[in-house]
């Protein structure tokens, strides 16, 4: 049954006529009351994953729940459609259990507060925040267990109830959720930093509907949102077509020795509106790397998508949903059935968006991106100090991000464009480790006209035993190449002992052990090449090697002859050219790289690595 919204003035809103200097003012002051939103949180936090890499998401929403501003789109309409209760003012929501808000939230690791503003007596905004905390209790340390098979293993579940009500703060509820957590020091000043941005964002947006009046504020919105519709409604009439295209990509394995998993999207257009189906997506996974995908939040990552390869000055919101079908098969890897695991879901999310790239370039091949989205590494690190007191470190890594129509791809960047890394002067400072390394892996890029982005290798020195746990991928299945641009090199993880050894880690593991003098050497993927590298400019490739993005072997891969100082060699590359393209053929749209049975067969050799087993269902498909 739906919500129940208590206000003591119904009087409806009356639509206004809102001039486009008006427009353009409240537009500006909710972006900067979004802005102000993030910086609330940073300066209030106290975990690295929030106060310095800023893995927290906010948005304003209108009186119905469509989102104005923010990142990852407006699940409001859906709580609203499921929570039996009231509210009114003085409330705010708490809730971390992403099967009680449709997988608004992914993994119970975001915990979510939502603050409906009201005014005078009336409903006239929302606003939420959620972030990740670095730990909620479960089995493992930062509760993100890898061989997870139910999401009762992974931590403290928080159905939708009331943090405040009526104004008074649920003090039990919080010592109850507190209790649970590792960290409960991190935890609470984590959430009390979702709730001052909530609360910093309800008060702009009073100012902004006192200045110029409820209706106005309210018919600004709705103005707002029209405009976002409009503009999506010709991108799509633009840029999709009738006919049904498909793409497909891998996540590489569940962390159990199993996989490839596949994921697969098929997009067309029905009239005005486009249709993305995920039919032939895999079976949900019985491990953790399955993705809750919330029908809202996917309509926002497409959005983001279009309107940033085709007009970056659109303002994300939710008006265009309306326009956009998404269909999502009961029990895929994408919407698996309760109680599922979901804490690894991240290679999956990541995996979304190089899908997007390869769906929506294939009827405008210039627009394409390659693939490096891909993930967001997870490391680990927990155990006593030499003072016997606890600590333990949860920090997000960066791989290459992929090469684009407009250039290069960004060394070492984020998934999420809003991403920053943990300083290494933080993490030296705070936690038993050093890091010696860090810094750009050299021809991790895959060659292209435009470079896919280098991953990184960062080197931690272990000052204290304790024991390390590695969420990544793109270990087996590289990032793919367009346009004829070569894919990247895949990621890989090397722990060195302190006596010299070197041991092959995986990429999904859980629990390594590690003494004091260890180094775990953590490389990141490269992200995959856009066009024809052998147009790049050979000038442009000997400053890379002067720089350590490409090495003097590595620019080979572009036809260029150089030394160790980047110094071309003209004629000698000129050469090199002229027969690579009297040998190589065709340059395809897609570069995938050998193959999945030819990875299978060198992967051990490649990675030190054995290739992941086929699941039961890929077995009995080839099979048939």
């Amino acid at each position: 049954m739906p919500a129940t919204i208590v206000q003591t003035n119904t009087t409806p809103f009356a639509k206004i006529d809102i001039d486009p200097v008006t427009l353009d003012i409240i537009e500006n002051a909710l972006r900067n009351a979004r802005i102000e939103m993030d910086a609330t949180l940073v300066r209030t936090a106290m975990s690295p994953g929030i106060r310095e890499q800023g893995d927290a998401f906010p948005l304003i929403a209108d009186h119905t729940g469509k989102m104005i501003v923010g990142q990852f789109g407006s699940f409001i309409g859906g709580f609203l459609d499921g929570f039996d209760g009231t509210l009114e003012d003085g409330d705010m929501i708490f809730l971390s259990d992403p099967y009680s808000c449709d997988g608004a939230i992914s993994h119970s690791n975001d915990w979510l507060i939502l603050l409906p503003i009201f005014k005078d007596g009336r409903l006239i905004a929302y606003t939420a925040m959620f972030g990740h905390m670095s730990d909620i209790g479960g089995k493992v340390v930062g509760s993100m267990p890898i061989n997870a098979r139910s999401i009762f293993e992974e931590g403290v579940r928080i159905p939708p109830v009331k943090i405040w009500k009526k104004g008074e703060y649920n003090d039990d509820l919080m010592k109850l959720v507190m209790h649970q957590t590792r960290k409960p020091d991190w935890c609470q000043a984590d959430l009390n930093a979702l709730i001052a941005s909530c609360r910093v964002a309800a008060r702009r947006v009073v100012e902004m509907a006192e200045r110029f009046g409820d209706d106005v504020y309210v018919s600004a919105t709705q103005e707002l949102l029209a405009r976002n519709h409009r503009a999506m409604k010709a991108l799509i009439g633009m840029a999709i077509a009738e006919e049904p295209v498909s793409f497909e990509d891998y996540i590489c394995d569940d962390g159990m020795g199993y996989g490839p998993y596949k994921i697969k999207c098929t997009m067309w257009r029905e009239g005005e509106k486009v249709v993305l189906d995920f039919s032939g997506t895999d079976p949900q996974s019985v491990a953790s790397i399955n993705f809750f995908l919330n029908e809202n939040m996917f309509k926002m990552f497409f959005g983001i998508y279009m309107i940033m390869v085709f007009d970056p000055q659109i303002l994300f919101n939710d008006g265009f949903y309306d326009l956009i079908d998404v269909r999502i098969p009961e029990g895929s890897l994408l919407k698996p059935k309760f109680p599922a695991a979901l804490s690894g879901r991240t290679h999956a999310l990541g995996r979304i968006f190089d899908i997007l790239g390869g769906l929506l370039g294939q009827k405008t091949p210039e627009f394409l991106n390659a693939a490096g989205f891909s993930s967001s590494p997870h490391l680990f690190y927990s155990g006593n100090d030499k003072k016997g007191e606890w600590f333990q470190l949860f920090q997000i890594g960066f791989g290459g991000i992929p090469g684009r129509p407009l250039g290069d791809g960004p060394d070492g960047h984020s998934l999420w464009p809003g991403f920053t890394n943990v300083p290494n002067e933080f993490l030296e400072r705070y936690f038993p480790l050093m890091i010696e390394r860090y810094e750009t892996e050299p021809d991790s890029g895959g060659a292209g006209l435009h470079r896919g982005g280098n991953g990184i290798r960062m080197t931690y020195r272990f000052l204290s035993p304790g024991t390390i746990s590695i969420h990544d991928d793109r270990w087996f299945v590289p990032p793919w190449g367009v346009n004829g641009g070569e894919p990247g090199q895949r990621a890989r993880k090397i722990l060195e002992k302190a006596d010299g050894s070197e041991i092959i880690v995986g990429n999904k593991v859980e629990d390594v052990e590690v003494a004091e003098g260890d180094q775990l050497h953590f490389i990141t993927w490269g992200g995959g090449g856009w066009g024809d590298p052998l147009d790049r400019d050979p000038a442009l490739v000997g400053k890379e090697i002067t720089q350590g993005l490409v090495s003097a072997e590595g620019a080979k891969a572009y036809g260029v002859v150089a030394n160790d100082n980047g110094v071309v060699d003209g004629a000698a590359t000129e050469a090199l050219r002229s027969s690579m393209k009297a040998s190589r053929g065709a340059l395809s749209l897609f570069n995938y790289g050998p193959g999945i049975d030819a990875l299978r067969a060198s992967c051990e050799a490649e990675t030190g690595l054995a290739a992941p087993i086929q699941p039961v269902w890929q077995t009995a498909e080839a099979a048939e």
